[in-house]
């Protein structure tokens, strides 16, 4: 098993890089947004629990998803690796997670950051904007505060795997398939490293 996570900054291209991911290399696309929707929806103990502090205007806390992400780790038992998109996002959930796949027998492979100049990514996000309906794409002092927070927060996630050497940067400018390219080189080469 393979579990990678995908960083990078509002308007890096994760959407449209982790979608070419998880088809090369037959990944379960985790993204935690997504899986607190899907188990409000379904009611279960932990959707009703995340929206009990999500009604309230709280963050949900670690625990409530990392219980939903070890939930999606068991729905999917046979998967070849996991993609995981928009967690963690601090040094404790790095940390959480390391431990909750350390109990599944896994790690994660490869942390891998798109690097993409503040010019590029504020152009993208107000071009991105006029189409998305979002309004936090169309507000350049908005997009520069998400940008604040984005370094804040996660600036140790990334030391932390640096620590393990598990960091790998990537330039997320250019064309989508040069991109994508660079990406898999590093995949590929730490696939090997790992079996070797």
């Amino acid at each position: 098993m393979f579990n990678l996570i995908l960083f990078g900054p509002p308007g890096s291209g994760k959407g449209t890089q982790s979608e070419k991911l998880v088809a090369k290399y037959r990944l379960v696309h985790l993204s935690t947004g997504n899986l607190l929707r899907e188990e409000i929806s379904n009611k279960t103990p932990l959707g009703l629990e995340a929206k009990n502090f999500i009604d309230k205007g709280q963050l949900v806390p670690d625990e409530v998803v990392i219980g939903m992400i070890d939930s999606c780790l068991e729905h999917h038992k046979d998967a070849s690796g996991f993609l995981f998109d928009g967690f963690p996002r601090t040094a404790a959930q790095a940390e959480a997670l390391d431990k909750l796949l350390a109990l599944k027998k896994s790690e994660i492979g490869l942390l891998l950051a798109l690097e993409v100049t503040e010019k590029e990514l504020i152009k993208r996000l107000l071009n991105r904007g006029k189409t998305s309906g979002r309004t936090d794409d169309t507000n350049e002092t908005v997009i520069h505060q998400r940008f604040v927070v984005y370094r804040n927060e996660t600036a140790p996630i990334a030391d932390h795997y640096k620590k393990l050497k598990k960091f790998q940067s990537i330039k997320g400018e250019g064309t989508v398939e040069e991109i994508f390219d660079s990406m898999c080189q590093a995949i590929d080469k730490r696939m090997k490293s790992i079996v070797s």
